[in-house]
């Protein structure tokens, strides 16, 4: 499917990466961008979003390069994308919608699948209104729907009722998470979750760590499902649980982000935090921040945290360890690929256990600290100099 990409720049210092990321995404899913019309505004057009004159401008480049679809880095109302695609005469999707079709397709575990539909049935229910030629006629229908009770009405209901059931579907999960919480707790298991920008290297990481043989790709959201697996340190820490979990972007639709609450509550519920940096890109640091966004929006923002700055060979930089004002490890610069540098991460995960337990006898009690996947569930996806200036995370250990 050949795709016209618009982006447009209000002022963000990130806009040329995000234009990147954009065709990166949409090679995601299945389509090969073939244009790429910008603009600058100030603030969006209510009706287009990009005004009518680039609109026109948007058909006529669509036109000439036979595109099938125009897909806008943005999140666009249902009005804006309802009259853009009479205006263009072809089919639009702005960011969330195309993150949500990757997320469709990527999707393998039961749980994913659940997560992915309910995320797609809400953003559909704004929506309904494209994909009809008959809502405003109205149909009687016995034991359907009542007297007068428009396509569009019933539509809305049917949609309302499954997004109920998956909700129901996935409390149920949930509460079997808890169950996996509170065993992990009674053995005073350290949990640790791998969290990062989408395609930084986490489950390259994963694997080399554990020997897991989690899918790994040269792509965005390669895989959504978490996958725990038990990782032996030494005898005096002896094992832990480590989690490879979904990859984080800009502009991480919310839906998205209330329906994998579930997988999500990996990082929620772990003792300790292994944030993997892609540290051969030149928008490291904005990555760095779209995360920690996204995990003060899950309330996962006190857990100790450590950037593991991976891809040093790409990056021309030794592996390393850098220790904050409390001399505590911060930052661990390593290779996941060539395995340069594991050593000093292990050594890490080890001082971050040893600190926990010290500051945290009671563990047994504290179910909070322990992840919510078993061993063997299943999966997801898969630095700069040391100067750069680090946005601020919680210290590993007593302060």
């Amino acid at each position: 499917m050949r795709a016209a990409l618009v982006g447009i720049d209000f002022g963000a210092v990130d806009f040329s990466a995000s234009l990147e990321e954009l065709a990166l995404l949409a090679r995601s899913a299945g389509a090969e961008p073939i244009t790429t019309i910008t603009a600058k505004r100030s603030a969006p057009d209510p009706a287009y979003f990009v005004g009518s004159g680039k609109a026109d401008e948007i058909a006529q480049a669509a036109t000439v390069e036979n595109a099938d679809i125009v897909i806008f880095n943005h999140a666009l109302s249902p009005a804006q994308q309802r009259n853009l695609e009479r205006r263009l005469n072809r089919r639009v999707i702005d960011r969330t919608s195309l993150i949500l079709d990757i997320f469709a397709q990527r999707a393998k575990s039961h749980e994913g699948k659940l997560q992915v539909e309910l995320a797609q049935l809400q953003h559909l229910a704004t929506r309904l209104i494209r994909g009809w030629t008959h809502l405003e006629r109205q149909k009687g229908g016995i034991g359907l729907r009542g007297p007068g009770e428009t396509q569009l009405e019933t539509d809305r209901r049917l949609i309302g009722e499954r997004v109920k059931a998956l909700r129901a579907r996935l409390v149920k999960l949930r509460k079997q998470h808890e169950t996996q919480r509170r065993q992990r707790g009674r053995n005073n298991t350290f949990s640790v979750s791998l969290v990062g920008y989408t395609n930084a290297g986490k489950s390259t990481l994963f694997n080399t760590l554990t020997k897991a043989g989690v899918y790994v790709a040269n792509q965005l959201f390669a895989t959504l499902d978490t996958t725990s697996r038990r990782l032996y340190l030494n005898d005096e820490v002896g094992s832990v649980v480590i989690s490879d979990t979904v990859g984080f972007v800009r502009e991480l639709p919310h839906q998205l982000v209330a329906a994998f609450r579930a997988t999500l509550e990996e990082t929620i519920h772990a003792d300790l935090l292994l944030h993997v940096v892609d540290g051969s890109s030149d928008v490291r640091m904005e990555q760095i921040e779209q995360v920690n966004d996204v995990l003060r929006e899950i309330g996962a923002d006190h857990i100790p945290q450590i950037l593991v700055w991976n891809k040093i060979d790409a990056a021309d930089l030794q592996p390393g360890v850098e220790r904050d004002e409390y001399d505590k490890i911060s930052r661990v610069f390593i290779s996941a690929r060539s395995g340069a540098g594991l050593d000093l991460l292990r050594d890490a995960i080890v001082e971050a256990a040893g600190s926990a337990r010290v500051s945290s006898p009671e563990n047994e009690e504290q179910d909070d600290a322990v992840p919510n996947a078993s061993d063997d569930d299943s999966t997801d996806d898969s630095d700069d100099d040391f100067g750069d200036r680090i946005p601020t995370s919680t210290p590993v250990g007593p302060q």
